[in-house]
């Protein structure tokens, strides 16, 4: 594109700025403008992704139709598709009348959908095949509608990490992304942002009939420096503060200070790789983390539970073991004396049952008391939940805490 016609569009749209990546921009619109293409506009918010839509539509042949803008994201989910598709009278409460929605209203124009990446994946399925065939289903109707309209979209999200968390589809994303235009972030633009600074400084003196503010070189230097997150929309937002709120009229880098946030956070860039979006996947490897190790814990115990279980069964096992054995196996007989008559005193005897030998009952106890000190350290202390987790009332708890010492 020649020189002299770069300048008279950006005159016609009042577009401030000579770095290259714009200038591409502008040719590229341009160039697609007399087609009926598809063009997706990527770039972060607050770049004047709005207007590359309407250079598209005015230097095209619809340029005598329709235009529309449309943002996807502040249309409610459950309205989106009346709003885009229309509807039938009576198809829902409140649809009193029929509407044709955007698609019919805009038949032979352009649509301009903004924030396209926040579409229900019910309305992307209707807008790839008005897309694909030209065709769409008013909401509650039965007739198939026609429609001519040229898509324009823009998003600010990174479209193919949508696709792959699945919340957005692959296929609309190639019906949309026919041209693609990369609008460069504020950041990028160099020597822009003080124009853009002088342009916003003299609509507001011009407006309120005040005198213009002025930047010093350094202050110029320092305006560049700067991340600019918010982009356009933020530099116009703090040359409008320092225009009401400065008190000199030649700005310094020490005034300067005052308006540009310092902390952090703020200068820090948000961008989500490289077009758009946060993702939340480091959110989701901490919480599977903390998952994995809750699992782990609780497997830990589960184990740790069922060997007690086995050593206190083993424990009491061998004790019946060791008092059955005593009373029911008799010692072996080496010789046959003669038979005598039992006397009391040995029927008494011959009953007597001898008991575990005291070792067992220690390691019962022991075991028993290692069982309550585990319980009492996995719950923090808390002997309410412990005997819970033991299967024994609060009252035995505190019996057994007590014959082992530790109810201190």
């Amino acid at each position: 594109m020649k020189s002299s016609e770069l300048q008279n569009i950006k005159q016609r749209y009042n577009i401030v700025g000579n770095c290259e990546a714009l200038n591409h921009v502008l040719d590229v619109a341009l160039q697609v403008a007399p087609t009926d293409l598809s063009v997706l506009i990527i770039g972060e918010s607050g770049v004047g992704k709005e207007i590359i839509p309407r250079v598209i539509h005015d230097n095209s042949p619809r340029r005598r139709e329709k235009y529309f803008a449309i943002n996807c994201g502040s249309i409610p989910e459950g309205t989106i598709d009346s709003e885009l598709f229309g509807h039938v009278k009576g198809s829902y409460t409140g649809a009193v009348n029929d509407s044709p929605g955007y698609f019919g209203v805009a038949n032979k124009g352009t649509l301009f959908l903004d924030e396209v990446g926040e579409l229900p994946l019910a309305t992307q399925a209707r807008l790839l095949r008005v897309l694909e065939t030209g065709e769409y289903i008013p909401v509650g109707g039965t007739e198939i509608k026609k429609t001519d309209v040229r898509i324009v979209a823009a998003t600010n999200v990174n479209i193919r990490q949508a696709i792959s968390e699945g919340r957005f589809r692959e296929d609309l994303y190639y019906r949309l992304n026919s041209i693609p235009i990369q609008m460069p972030p504020l950041r990028d633009r160099g020597e822009d942002i003080v124009l853009l600074f002088r342009l916003f400084a003299m609509q507001m003196a011009e407006k309120y009939r005040m005198d213009r503010v002025v930047l010093t070189e350094e202050a110029k230097q320092m305006l560049m420096r700067y991340k600019w997150p918010g982009n356009v929309r933020q530099l116009k937002n703090i040359t409008e503060q320092i225009s009401v709120l400065s008190k000199e009229r030649t700005i310094t880098p020490q005034v300067l200070a005052q308006f540009i946030p310092q902390d952090r956070e703020s200068t820090q860039l948000t961008v989500i790789n490289p077009s758009g979006d946060h993702s939340f996947e480091n959110e989701r490897e901490i919480l599977y983390k903390i998952l994995f190790e809750l699992r782990g814990n609780v497997n830990d115990m589960r184990r740790e539970m069922s060997q007690l279980k086995k050593q206190l069964d083993d424990v009491q096992s061998n004790n019946s073991h060791a008092i059955i054995g005593t009373t029911s196996t008799p010692a072996p007989i080496t010789s046959m004396p003669a038979p005598i008559a039992p006397t009391t005193e040995d029927a008494e005897a011959e009953e007597y049952v001898e008991p575990a030998p005291e070792q067992e009952n220690l390691n019962l106890n022991d075991l028993s008391r290692q069982m309550l000190e585990k319980a009492l350290e996995r719950n923090n202390g808390n002997r309410k939940k412990a005997a819970m987790e033991l299967g024994i009332s609060d009252r035995t708890l505190y019996r057994r805490l007590k014959q082992y010492g530790l109810d201190k």
